[in-house]
């Protein structure tokens, strides 16, 4: 049963450089695989829906997405739960965390733009994990970029090899479908925006007169010499690559048209892993384990603003969970039961009574709950790799309303736990640092303070660049340490010691001058 039950589900996540057709793309394989019926759009107006992967109110006002959405769904009997990422850079921790709790990435490109700075960023998260990609260049209805020139731009970009798996017919204003090169067939559509096109055809050969006559003698020479091309000079596919994080899968078209999704969809569930086991500091966690594991990496507070509720998004490592079941809290050592666990789609919740490995699940919290938190059936174990990185800007806050004093210690509180920003706290005086990574989140801290706890606050800009997390060779030079460097140590929401420097030069300044004392980059820097 839980063999059968691992063997159904493909969870994944989608990243790309912002505006790259990531949540678009998102809509449209819910939209081919059943799950909606019509597609919204990414960017707001009084005419059309928001998108159905962008629920929180700051989202729809910017038109972006800034928190992880979770959406699960059906699709030739396979369980598919995608993982639809910020594609803004200033929210791209959130996207590294999210990477810890997929098995394998759907990585969209611009055929416009082509590689990007997040697009380089996000590779270099999933090359450390091994995370398999499949890579899908986006827009091609647009006057874009040759694909043969972004196929080397990928491998030389992103240091992976690729095989393309589909190709496209045409770019741009002669851009008519694509042909799938594994499977030997010819897939033409007509541009439809909101719904699945029906005049899909199908061709099995490409030396049928009859491509001649849909296609032109022109282009359909083009595709003939093309597809000949790849097959001579590109890498054939290997799944055991590919799977490995070695070989990326590539796939052409344009999700706003519906235009080589299908393809897309169709070869993912056929080689995309299914649910891997996860390291964990006593040991492997195998899915196929009888006993439930899982981590949260993910905590949302007030995805109903009506509610005020706080989500814990779960990643189910081996076993079976079942809703009313106790199960064993291993950082506060206590056993914690859940009533109602959810299951997402979008911002509609259903009910859970039992989940399995690859799994994602929301369970209601009551402020129990970090990132990186486990659970188990009574082992005490902690899983690994979902660490705090450095973040980039520093502020501190201060309380411009005295009076909910309470609500903004609260708020801060929930919105680090979430991993909207990491939060120090300076002595003496309890001082407050928020880090992050880009100026928006600053933005939307402020936001969801004033809407969702009724506090508010302003931001004073600080002179460090980069926070370390620090550790020494004996407990007296760490003491040293911490003393001489008073004015420029914070404590994380872990109590650890963390250094703020206002440069490179002066990290590396500080660390001569204290041999015994070790900085690093991220807060898990003793176990990854």
């Amino acid at each position: 049963m839980l063999e059968k039950e691992i063997n159904k589900r493909r969870t994944f996540g989608i990243i790309s450089h912002p505006d790259a057709g990531k949540t678009t793309l998102t809509e449209k394989l819910l939209l081919f695989g059943g799950a909606i019926q019509k597609a919204g759009t990414v960017k707001r107006n009084k005419a059309e829906k928001t998108a159905t992967s962008d629920f929180m109110e700051i989202e729809k006002q910017r038109g972006i997405s800034v928190a992880t959405s979770v959406m699960g769904f059906e699709y030739k009997d396979i369980k598919i739960n995608i993982l639809d990422t910020p594609g803004h850079k200033d929210f791209a921790e959130d996207t590294y965390r999210t990477l810890t709790a997929v098995d394998s990435v759907i990585l969209v490109v611009d055929c416009v733009k082509g590689v990007e700075e997040q697009t380089r960023k996000l590779m270099q998260v999933c090359r450390m994990r091994h995370t398999p990609v499949i890579i899908f260049i986006n827009k091609m209805d647009r006057e874009g970029k040759d694909p043969f020139d972004l196929l080397e731009e990928l491998e030389k970009e992103l240091n992976i090899s690729t095989r393309p798996l589909s190709w496209p017919i045409g770019i741009g204003h002669t851009f008519k479908g694509v042909y799938q090169l594994h499977k030997k067939s010819l897939n033409l559509y007509s541009p439809n925006k909101k719904e699945i096109a029906d005049d899909v055809i199908a061709i099995s050969d490409l030396n049928q007169p009859e491509l001649d006559q849909m296609l032109g003698e022109h282009a359909a020479n083009k595709l003939r010499e093309e597809a000949e091309l790849i097959e001579e000079v590109a890498e054939p596919f290997d799944l055991g690559l590919y799977r490995s994080g070695y070989l990326a899968p590539v796939f052409f078209g344009s999700a706003i048209n519906n235009f080589g999704v299908q393809e897309l969809l169709d070869t993912f569930i056929e080689i995309a892993p299914t649910p891997q086991g996860r390291e964990a500091n006593l040991r492997p966690i195998e899915p196929q384990e009888a006993k439930f594991t899982g981590f949260v990496f993910k905590i949302h507070a007030n995805l109903d603003p009506n509610h005020r509720d706080r989500i814990a998004f779960c990643r189910i490592t081996s076993g079976t969970f079942l809703r009313n079941t106790f199960y064993y809290h291993t950082r506060l050592d206590k056993k914690l039961k859940f009533a109602s666990p959810t299951s997402f789609m979008a911002d509609n919740k259903s009910l859970v009574e039992e989940a399995y490995p690859g799994d994602v699940i929301g369970l209601y919290d009551a402020g129990n709950f970090k990132i990186g938190d486990t659970l188990t059936e009574g082992e005490k174990l902690q899983f690994l790799g979902i660490p705090s990185f450095s973040p980039e800007i520093f502020r501190e806050l201060e309380n411009t309303d005295p009076m909910k004093t309470k609500q903004l210690e609260k708020g801060i509180n929930q919105l680090s736990d979430e991993g909207v920003a990491q939060l120090f706290t300076v002595n003496p005086g309890n001082r407050k640092i928020i880090g992050t990574v880009g100026e928006l989140q600053f933005e939307v801290i402020q936001f969801r303070l004033k809407q969702e706890y009724g506090a508010s606050c302003i931001f004073r800009p600080l002179n460090f660049s980069k926070s370390s997390w620090v550790s020494a060779t004996t407990p007296a030079a760490m003491q040293q340490f911490l003393k001489a460097q008073a004015s420029r140590i914070g404590y994380d929401k872990e109590n650890r010691p963390v250094f703020f420097s206002s440069s490179q030069w002066d990290l590396e300044y500080t660390a001569k001058q204290f041999p015994e004392i070790s900085f690093h980059d991220t807060s898990e820097w003793d176990r990854i």
